[in-house]
């Protein structure tokens, strides 16, 4: 049975329909954390109080004029590259490395951040509404009520510090650069690098204060205590020279989403 699943998931990887969806998922992410940004960015100049998060965003962009459409496309996008993820994890290696062991771990989380994402998509455009904050601080209160609660959310807490962690570094050290096809077949321009390095800086920067938050929640035994990426962006803000901070980040995230447009032309898949 195993390796009948495995047999199909080789031949979905090769499929040309799927990877063409997937890069439409890469470009709906770009589109996600550009509305971010600027929603981001109003807040730090105090012209906004809207929710600077995937839910917010994606439900500006059904306001907008064809974003029934563009939230189609998107729940597609996403939905895709959540299956193409998720295959990656599960294609044969014969006598898999350590550091494939990894890369099939990361994959996965891929799959279910971006099957999340196609499914808050679904939400907006369908009228079933979201709200990804409400939803976090929701799952931190089911997970608090249960036996050791408190251990798991701060666990989880830790696991979203290090991906902030692992973002700035993959950032910093332009790792990213092996996502794209221009290790070999094209070389990646220099916009797309600084674009990518701030990008993945700026995104690192959110979750680690999204991570503390979470912790914060764990260590106060408060199950509500907001922990999504809105309220970590306006945790941000109400610091000393939080505004500019914010607006330093709305500036990064603003750089990710144009590199996940570049990523969606240009990503080794």
């Amino acid at each position: 049975m195993s390796n009948d699943v495995q047999d199909l998931a080789e031949q979905a990887g090769r499929s040309q329909t799927l990877e063409f969806l997937a890069r439409f998922g890469y470009a709906g992410s770009g589109l996600v954390h550009l509305l971010i940004a600027w929603i981001a960015g109003q807040v730090a100049l105090g012209s906004s109080s809207g929710e600077a998060d995937e839910a917010g965003a994606l439900e500006q962009l059904g306001g907008s004029p064809g974003g029934a459409v563009l939230l189609w496309v998107c729940v597609a996008g996403f939905a895709a590259l959540a299956v193409w993820h998720l295959i990656e994890a599960v294609v044969p290696h014969h006598s898999p490395t350590r550091e494939q062991l990894v890369d099939r771990g990361k994959s996965v989380g891929k799959g279910i951040v971006f099957g999340a994402l196609g499914w808050t998509a679904l939400q907006v455009v369908t009228g079933s509404g979201a709200d990804s904050g409400e939803t976090t601080t929701e799952a931190t209160a089911t997970l608090m009520s249960a036996p050791a609660g408190r251990f798991l959310v701060g666990a989880i807490g830790l696991v979203v510090l290090a991906v902030g962690a692992y973002h700035v570094y993959k950032g910093v050290s332009k790792k990213f650069v092996q996502d794209l096809q221009g290790t070999g077949q094209r070389e990646v321009t220099r916009a797309v690098e600084v674009l990518g390095v701030t990008g993945y800086v700026a995104k690192g920067a959110a979750l680690g204060v999204m991570g503390g938050l979470i912790g914060v929640a764990a260590l106060q035994a408060d199950p509500d205590q907001p922990t999504g990426l809105d309220a970590a962006l306006k945790t941000l803000s109400d610091q000393p020279l939080g505004g500019v901070m914010l607006l330093l980040v709305a500036i990064g995230l603003a750089a990710y989403g144009l590199y996940s447009f570049a990523r969606a032309r240009y990503a080794s898949m």
